[in-house]
């Protein structure tokens, strides 16, 4: 039995589940996700919580329950709480700003990049250099987070482009002086 696809997922009262044929929709107060559920690979509402069995031992339907169980566990807390990630901008003279339904981001080349906010994305700049995207979806939030990154990734001398808050640039030594 899998360890991850065997905890039932606890579902606050704001969250209404609905099973349907190979579907999980999942609605909270934030938005509401759609997850497909692969064959061999089942789900039902008990006593205020949602479970995930599995029809076989094969190998295939072992490692689909954990992914499924998994996935609907970030659906219920998209739906509640919502996801965040953090990205710092270093750099002199790199800045972003949200204009409109577009994120607008100098970091040093000839031309401003434009990126445009998708639905279910939020994407605030705070002091010019530090950028926080949020959403329901975790694949979108991590998705736009990493093309964010992918505009200046951080180089290894100085630090200079954009990194995530939370992530720890290996810094290389320059040139040995003589």
């Amino acid at each position: 039995m899998s360890r991850v696809g065997k905890q039932p997922i606890p579902l606050p009262g704001t969250v209404k589940v609905a099973v349907e044929e190979g579907l999980v929709k999942v609605t909270g107060p934030k938005g509401s996700l759609a997850t497909a559920l692969p064959p061999g690979i089942s789900c039902a509402v008990e006593e205020g919580r949602l479970l995930v069995q599995r029809a076989d031992d094969t190998k295939q339907a072992r490692a689909f329950h954990g992914l499924v169980r998994a996935l609907l566990a970030n659906s219920v807390k998209g739906v509640t709480e919502g996801f965040k990630k953090e990205l710092d901008i270093v750099g002199v003279g790199y800045k972003a700003a949200v204009e409109g339904n577009k994120a607008v981001f100098n970091l040093g080349h000839s031309h401003p990049i434009e990126l445009p906010i998708p639905e279910g994305i939020q994407i605030t700049v705070e002091k010019s250099t530090h950028v926080v995207v949020t959403g329901y979806d975790r694949q979108k939030v991590g998705q736009i987070a990493a093309q964010i990154r992918s505009f200046r990734k951080p180089e290894p001398y100085k630090g200079k482009g954009v990194h995530y808050s939370d992530e720890t640039i290996i810094r290389k030594a320059g040139k040995a002086a003589k």
